[in-house]
Parts: structure tokens; sequence; C-alpha cells
């Protein structure tokens, strides 16, 4: 149990860690409300020095989930491919993107590669509050572990819907968290570019208008979700595994668990904070270092009332008993005791991107520096 809590922690933190870096993503967003080619040039370049630690943070993120947790990523990943697949997608449109963008034989021009950026920039940060969302209000699949006995369909995790994901989009709960992600993700970006690009008064305009105008839209949708959260019903397991639906069990858990309601407090009056003092004074100083921590503490309480207190995760709207909670759907104790002992050079790891991103960003970016 100790080891399961462990990595479920150590979930939380790189999930939260993705969704700060989404910045990069909120960032490219706005791409095609910039006319100016040098102030385009300056965003892509601003965003090219972290593009890859989003990316990273991503594979990170599932490479931790298949390690620890592995019931979770055949059922998720191998059920709700159509889902993943176009959140990998936009991603690797990012990718490439930035690779051929001012590459000497660009057959497409700078234009559309700015404009695949801007799909990443809007799909990549939608799609992933849309799949997250569905770990909250559930998704429709069973688990029945005797198939592994079965050499002709040794298939533990079945899919419900003929959709496999898809039938997410169609769920309000979890369009509302994909729409409260980008908003977010692109009020962080409009913060980053206004501490790391040298852009005149026109420039710091309009990402300073785009902090106040996302802002108005993130904090009442933010708070339609909490409530809605703090209402849900939660999928909780007993001593002996059955599952079974506990009212408010999220409010619940933000009361049993204080720490984790003290983590969300506190993030959501940082955030506040750097938006308040972004729209108040545009050269507010740390501005990003206070809504990173506010987003990182948010999103790690969300996970901690997710996961802990023997809550089903991902709970299972086909079958309430193939629910997955950390007890029933984690690798052996001897696999996750050896990746334990590995994840102590997570310290070492984290050292070495801060120092990076300092380096990187030491000074802001100007329309004389190479373009991406």
């Amino acid at each position: 149990m100790f080891l399961q809590n462990y990595w479920w922690f150590l979930i939380s933190v790189l999930a939260a860690a993705l969704v700060f870096m989404l910045f990069v993503q909120g960032g490219q967003s706005m791409l095609l409300g910039v006319r100016r080619e040098g102030d385009r040039s300056m965003i892509v370049n601003a965003l090219g020095r972290k593009w890859e630690l989003t990316f990273t943070t991503l594979v990170v993120f599932g490479g931790a989930f298949f390690a620890s947790f592995p019931l979770f990523y055949s059922t998720s990943f191998g059920g709700a491919y159509w889902l993943w697949m176009l959140i990998l997608f936009s991603f690797v449109v990012q990718a490439f993107s930035y690779e051929f963008r001012r590459k000497r034989g660009n057959l497409y021009g700078v234009r559309v590669y700015d404009f695949l950026l801007f799909l990443n920039g809007i799909f990549g940060c939608f799609l992933l509050g849309v799949a997250v969302a569905t770990m909250i209000f559930g998704a429709e699949f069973t688990i029945d572990r005797q198939n592994i006995l079965d050499p002709a369909n040794p298939v533990i995790s079945t899919w419900a819907n003929p959709s496999n994901g898809l039938e997410a989009l169609a769920n309000p709960k979890c369009l509302l968290l994909g729409l409260v992600v980008l908003l977010l993700a692109r009020i962080e970006g409009a913060m980053f570019l206004l501490e790391n690009t040298a852009g005149d008064a026109t420039l710091r305009r309009r990402l300073t208008r785009q902090v106040l105008v996302n802002s108005v839209l993130f904090v009442p949708l933010f708070l339609v979700f909490l409530a809605l959260l703090l209402m849900a019903p939660a999928y909780v397991a007993d001593a002996d595994g059955t599952i079974h639906l506990v009212a408010n069990g999220y409010l619940n858990n933000f009361v049993d668990m204080w720490w984790a309601a003290l983590a969300l407090i506190v993030g959501v009056i940082l955030v506040l904070t750097a938006i308040v003092g972004v729209v108040i004074r545009p050269k507010f100083d740390h501005a990003m270092l206070l809504i990173g921590a506010g987003t990182i503490l948010v999103i790690m309480s969300l996970f901690w009332v997710m996961g802990y207190n023997s809550t089903s995760y991902y709970p299972s709207l086909a079958d309430m008993q193939s629910s997955l909670t950390l007890a029933n759907s984690s690798s052996s104790p001897f696999t996750l005791e050896a990746m334990a002992y590995a994840s102590l050079i997570i310290p070492v790891v984290a050292a070495y991107i801060a120092y990076v991103w300092r380096r990187m960003t030491s000074r802001p970016v100007t329309p004389d520096d190479r373009d991406y």
C-alpha cells in the first residue's frame, strides 16, 4: 500500500508538471491573432526554447502510469485509443512544426506551420483536459481478469462503447474541464511571453488583454467544475475490494485529507494573485512563478482526492466493479519497489531541468534571435 500511494504521488507530480508546461500550447494558441511577422517570430522563438519539456513530460507521465498502474494504461490507452491518438497526433504535429518551420527548402511556408502550432495549442490542451475528466466522471469499460487464461482472447480490458474514447466529447462535464485546461494554458502562455519576450508596447498590451479575457472566462468555469466535483459521487472500495457509490465522495476526501484541501486553497490563491498582479501591472514580477506553483498545487490536490482514500481514480460507467483503484490496478510489489529505488534520481533530474530553464530564460527573446 505504501508503494502504491508513493507512486500515485509521483503520478500527481507529473500530471501537475504537465498541466503547468501546457503554457507552451497556450502561447501557440495565440499565434493566429498576431499579425506582425516580427512579433510572431518572437513568440515562436520564446516557446521553442521550452516545447520539448512539455512533450517529454507527457511521455514520462504515460510511461510512469504504464510502469506503476499498468491496468489503467491498458484500459485507457488501449480502449479510448481514438481520444489518445488525437492527443498524440497533435503533439507530433507540434514537434515537426518547430523542426521545419524555418528550414531551407520549406515547401509549405511559415504560415502553414504556425497554423499547425495553433492547432496543437488548442486541441492539445482541450483534449488532455477531456481525457483527465474521464478519470473523475467515468468511462465505459469492463474488466475481466479471467480472460487472461483464455488463449483465444487474452484481453482483460474491454471498451464498452464503439466510439473508443470519442464519447467523452459528448459529455458536457468532460468538455468543461477541457475548456478550463485550455483557458488556464492560455493565461500561463500570455504570462510567459510577457516575461520572456522583448516586445513593444502593442504586443505587451495584447498579451495583458489575453490574460484578462481568458481569466474572465476561466475563473467562473473553474468554479463550476469545482462545484461539480464536490457534488459528484465517488466510487469507493471496501476492505474486501468491493466498489460502492458514495455521495459527495470527493468532498468527503477533501474533508478527510485536510492537506489536499489546503493545497487546493493555497494553489487557487496563488493563481488568482498572479492574474490580478499582471492585469494591474503588466510588468508584475514572478507571475509565472506564482501561477506555476498554484497550478501544480491545484492539480496535485485533485489527483490526491481522485486516488487516495480507497477512491476509484478511473470509474467504470459500464460496470461499477470494474472501476480501477490503486489497489486493484498496480504493478507487483517487486516492480513497484524496484522502480521506487530508480525514482530516487528524480531530484537530480528536477535540479537539471531548473538549471536549464534558468539558463534558457536568462534574457528575453528579441526580434534579432535566430528563428525556429
